[in-house]
């Protein structure tokens, strides 16, 4: 039983060098071209991204535009969708109390579609547009705000600029690192350069 045993782990060890003999070496891979740098002089700061929304002037003026332009939309949606609820509620009850011939009846069932496909048609049409509009205005006012940010930065002396959001990749930041009021007042004073460059 002894010599089975042996026999079986003389055979297994030989089997496993023969494997490790058999199988490839990885292939070295080329140095990576990363530069070295001292970060004792590294000057790191944030701002919170959500106090852009409520502090910089543009940027509440575009949301306040887009908010204006959402409603109108919403309400211009509530009045189709009341007229169209109206009528077919209005009918219903004319078809019940037999006013309404069968001619009649095919012709408001007709309208009713009509009524109903145009309410859909502008919500696509217009929401889709307003989509449009708020995604180029959000990506004009990052855009901004990111190229705002370089000038922050390199005026500041200013290496790394982050901008922190819950949820964000960032877990945890220092609060002397936060910048966030000054970058607002440094925004809001070039204000004017951005509406015309946007």
């Amino acid at each position: 039983m002894k010599n089975i045993i042996y026999i079986f782990f003389i055979g297994l060890t030989v089997s496993c060098s023969n494997d490790s003999q058999d199988a490839p070496l990885p292939a070295k891979s080329e140095p990576v071209g990363v530069l070295a740098k001292d970060t004792s002089g590294l000057v790191i700061a944030f701002y919170f991204n959500d106090s852009l929304k409520e502090g910089f002037t543009y940027y509440k003026e575009i949301d306040e535009e887009v908010s204006r332009k959402n409603l109108t939309f919403q309400n211009e949606l509530q009045r189709m969708s009341k007229v169209y609820e109206n009528f077919v509620t209005k009918k219903g009850a004319e078809a019940q109390q037999g006013f309404l011939s069968e001619n009649e009846m095919m012709k408001v069932q007709q309208k009713a579609q009509q009524m109903e496909a145009d309410i859909v048609q502008y919500q696509q049409r217009e929401g889709a547009k307003l989509e449009a509009e708020v995604m180029k205005k959000l990506t004009a006012i990052n855009n901004k705000v990111k190229s705002f940010g370089k000038k922050f930065s390199e005026a500041n002396g200013i290496d790394l600029l982050m901008g922190y959001a819950d949820g964000g990749q960032i877990n945890y930041v220092n609060q002397s690192m936060d910048v966030t009021r000054s970058f607002i007042e440094y925004l809001n004073k070039e204000q004017k350069s951005i509406e015309e460059e946007l």
